[in-house]
């Protein structure tokens, strides 16, 4: 059940940018990115800056040797899956960081994602003219991608006599073309500063066959009712990044998003890339994912500042409403549930009924009604595995449900035996009326599993296993201690005090706990699921205590 720390661990991913003292931007925005996106962040920074959504007030670079510096620590001591840079600042510090890479990797760099910040959201320049040069010269050639906007694109085709113009998306696919004759392996250039339409991406893939196209959140094929529902779909504008590798062009087509909120857009675009090329994706499932998330952050995104707010990061991120096992809590579903219930669950497991029982001094009759009662429930407590089997999907589940109910139906041999030695015939047992609170109980389980899916049922059930694997555990240590109120020998409820404390009880509630641990794992629940789970543990946890107040009611 617990998270290995070796083959779990996440992708460790290495940002060299500057840093965005308002948090929306630089490795701010590259740190949350790789924490949303299950990986752990490095970072070497290579400037600090003043500012916040309307601006930046002031930059301060770091001296290059200390950039060095900060690289050489980081790659000398963790295994880095993938590199992002982001503003270098200047012409000096950006060939430190390309010498550094080669000299510590030699020719084989983990992927290197260039995100050539050169202008901020607001338009302050972030890299000095003189570092475009090396930027193409010394850093293109180690990159297995780069990444530039409309604007980027320009600034660096024209520094190599290219042609720099970007309009549209015929535009870009030739630009896109240019850039990648400037040394990386790889171009995606971003399309978010131009306008299109659907109508301009099917012209152009007419015009270019071989060019594929990645649609995201756009209608597709046998979707005719919602284009008929949302009838200016096709007058839509649109954004479109263009991936051009060698060989190979990819329009990754969206639905653009009217939003103030794109402070950091680049440096999230980037960073994501970096996470999955990190993680072992290919390039183009790298982009999509990547291009989703960022999407999804203008989209989600709370108003923060008077200017260009961030995206907001977290909207991966789920708030776990059971923590994951770990060494020093193992079963922290069950935890939760015992302590968030806690004052009910002690007047279950510690009930008069038990008290009595363990002292030897319950009265005959309200045992002798309650073991009745509870050959009759047993019927329902079959009835709800057999309900859990149908509602398993996979083998294993279905053998363990079935299992559980040929041991329902042993048990139920073995009561009739254990009746008898009270004194009960077989022919009792069958025509004793359920009481309501067998009725109650029993009704309430079946309800549980018709109306919800597996896992309510399964935790409409773990109440009885658990609860009477808590007495028995409770009742066997304070026997143990010295003096001890409960009595063992000459107890005529010894057996049933055993049979719950026994190993081959004690084994099935381990497999109770492990089951239940494992729903909260393999699908963790979200918070009304949770209170759905708890209310329906609460529930049978009274029901359970209404089970042996109808036995002592007889007093």
């Amino acid at each position: 059940m617990l998270l290995q720390n070796t083959a779990d661990a996440p992708a460790a991913v290495l940002t060299v940018a500057g840093s965005d003292s308002s948090g929306g931007a630089g490795i701010q925005a590259d740190l949350k990115t790789f924490t949303s996106l299950g990986c752990y962040g490095a970072s070497v920074i290579t400037a600090l800056t003043a500012q916040n959504t309307t601006g930046v007030q002031a930059v301060h670079p770091s001296p290059p040797e200390f950039v060095k510096q900060q690289i050489c620590s980081v790659l000398e001591d963790i295994e880095i899956k993938a590199i992002k840079t982001g503003m270098l600042y200047d012409a000096e510090t950006t060939r430190t960081v390309a010498a550094t890479l080669k000299a510590h990797y030699g020719g084989s760099l983990p992927p290197l994602v260039c995100d050539p910040v050169c202008v901020s959201t607001s338009g302050h320049t972030l890299l000095q003219p003189d570092a475009v040069d090396v930027l193409i010269s010394d850093l293109f050639p180690l990159s297995a991608l780069i990444t530039p906007n409309k604007s980027e694109a320009s600034l660096l085709l024209a520094r190599r006599g290219l042609p720099s113009r970007v309009e549209n998306v015929e535009d870009m696919l030739v630009a896109s073309r240019h850039l990648l004759s400037l040394g990386p392996r790889a171009v995606l250039l971003k399309g978010g500063h131009i306008t299109t339409t659907i109508r301009d991406v099917e012209k152009l893939v007419a015009a270019h066959p071989h060019v594929q196209v990645v649609r995201e959140g756009l209608l597709g094929e046998n979707m005719e009712i919602l284009q008929i529902a949302e009838q200016d779909w096709t007058a839509r504008t649109l954004v479109v990044d263009v991936l051009q590798e060698l060989g190979a062009i990819t329009l990754f087509v969206r639905p653009r998003v009217d939003s103030n909120s794109t402070h950091g857009t680049g440096c999230t675009l980037s960073a994501a890339l970096a996470c999955g090329l990190g993680r072992g994706m290919t390039l183009q499932e790298a982009t999509r994912m990547a291009a989703v998330y960022t999407h999804l952050g203008i989209e989600t995104a709370f108003p923060i500042g008077s200017g260009h707010g961030p995206l907001n990061y977290m909207h991966p991120i789920m708030m776990r409403s059971v923590p994951l096992p770990t060494a020093g809590n193992p079963h922290p579903l069950t935890r939760t549930l015992i302590e968030s219930t806690r004052e009910i669950w002690r007047a279950y497991v510690q009930h008069d009924f038990v008290k009595q029982l363990a002292q030897g001094v319950l009265p005959r009759e309200c045992f002798l009604h309650f073991i009745k009662q509870d050959y009759l429930y047993l019927r329902y407590y079959a009835r709800a595995y057999g309900l859990l089997a149908a509602k398993s999907t996979g083998f294993t589940a279905i053998e363990a449900a079935t299992r559980t109910i040929m041991n329902i139906i042993r048990e139920v041999s073995m009561h009739r035996s254990y009746c008898a030695q009270w004194g009960i015939t077989e022919e009792e047992l069958k025509s004793t009326p359920e009481s309501p609170a067998t009725m109650a109980y029993g009704a309430y389980i079946i309800d549980a599993g018709l109306q919800g899916d597996s896992s309510k049922l399964i935790m409409a059930l773990a109440a009885c296993l658990l609860g009477y694997g808590e007495v028995g555990l409770w009742l066997k240590r304070e026997a143990e201690k010295p003096d001890s109120w409960v009595v063992i020998e000459g107890n005529p409820y010894r057996k049933w005090i055993e049979d719950y404390s026994s190993e081959h009880y004690q084994e099935a509630v381990k497999i109770g706990l492990d089951t239940i641990e494992s729903l909260a794992v393999a699908d963790p629940p979200s918070p009304f699921r949770f209170q759905e789970w708890r209310d329906t543990w609460e529930r049978c946890t009274r029901l359970e205590k209404g089970f042996w107040d109808m036995s002592m009611g007889l007093l």
